[in-house]
């Protein structure tokens, strides 16, 4: 594999492990109320952008570009989780009756990896147009705070 492909999928994940991460941190304490408001969602993704905007010194291209990719992994966000005012309310279904709803299991499962399929060329043009677009030092940065497994937005 192409050194530039392995680093970017690595790129890649750590952003959406990064994403999800926030997504979660961003609810604790309010899994009743479903997921995390569209306002909330434009807090903390203002919030990222401006943390990694400040840690790598964006320029206004860069910064252009990070919201794009924010943009994408949003949209297979909402994509993914759907239009289900509870999301959680599909899994517990599957356990309401006496056996195991497989059937619908299966049926959940093609639905959200069509989604994943669909949506993640899209996410990993984003993401190979932001990356391409820094710099070598801020390159290494990158990889830097990935290599401590703190990806990008752990803190320092």
């Amino acid at each position: 594999m192409k050194p530039w492909i392995k680093r970017s999928l690595i790129a890649l994940t750590g952003i959406t492990i990064a994403v999800g991460g926030l997504t979660a941190c961003g609810t604790r304490g309010h899994h009743d109320q479903g997921p995390m408001s569209a306002e909330r969602m434009t807090e903390m993704r203002g919030k990222v952008i401006e943390r990694v905007t400040k840690k790598l010194e964006l320029n206004t291209e860069q910064q252009q570009k990070i919201g794009v990719l924010a943009d994408k992994l949003q949209a297979q966000r909402t994509a993914f989780i759907g239009q289900t005012p509870d999301p959680r309310a599909e899994v517990r279904q599957l356990v309401a009756g006496e056996k195991f709803d497989r059937a619908r299991a299966l049926s959940l499962l093609d639905e959200k990896t069509r989604v994943v399929q669909v949506s993640s060329p899209e996410v990993i043009n984003a993401m190979a147009d932001f990356y391409d677009s820094l710099n070598p030092t801020q390159q290494a940065e990158v990889r830097e705070l990935m290599q401590k497994r703190k990806g990008w937005f752990g803190r320092s």
